[in-house]
């Protein structure tokens, strides 16, 4: 039980980290411009596709197409939310070390809801078996 709490913990921390990445990325006063808070957007998309093809496979062990497809439009999520800082750094929306700060938020971001699958997620439904 010590172990769930101590990942949670450590999840929050990192949650908490990125968020201050991307919110520094947005609020200093050389950047002052608040578009890069699209990624936002990504970040609660991303999980998703993952929830579903959980809730719609029939065996775990074995690959299927839903999986596949869930990891594709995964990819395709993350892969966005690294775009579009980038996008709008290159068209003079959002200033170079903006979009350096969104990197490093989405970067400990992504690993967060990475690290919460991994250590929550393994069971057939979703619950909080390490409680």
């Amino acid at each position: 039980m010590m172990a769930g709490i101590k990942a949670l913990v450590a999840l929050s921390f990192s949650g908490a980290l990125g968020l201050t990445f991307l919110l520094l990325g947005c609020a200093l006063q050389q950047f002052g411009v608040y578009w890069p808070l699209f990624v936002l957007l990504f970040y609660i998309l991303s999980p998703i596709p993952k929830l579903i093809a959980r809730r719609h496979m029939d065996d775990t062990d074995s690959t299927s197409a839903c999986r596949e497809l869930a990891y594709f439009l995964t990819t395709g999520i993350v892969v966005s939310a690294y775009g579009l800082p980038v996008v709008l750094a290159r068209k003079s929306v959002i200033q170079w070390g903006a979009c350096g700060l969104v990197m490093a938020g989405n970067s400990v971001i992504f690993l967060t809801i990475q690290g919460f699958f991994l250590m929550f997620g393994g069971g057939d439904d979703f619950s909080w078996e390490q409680w």
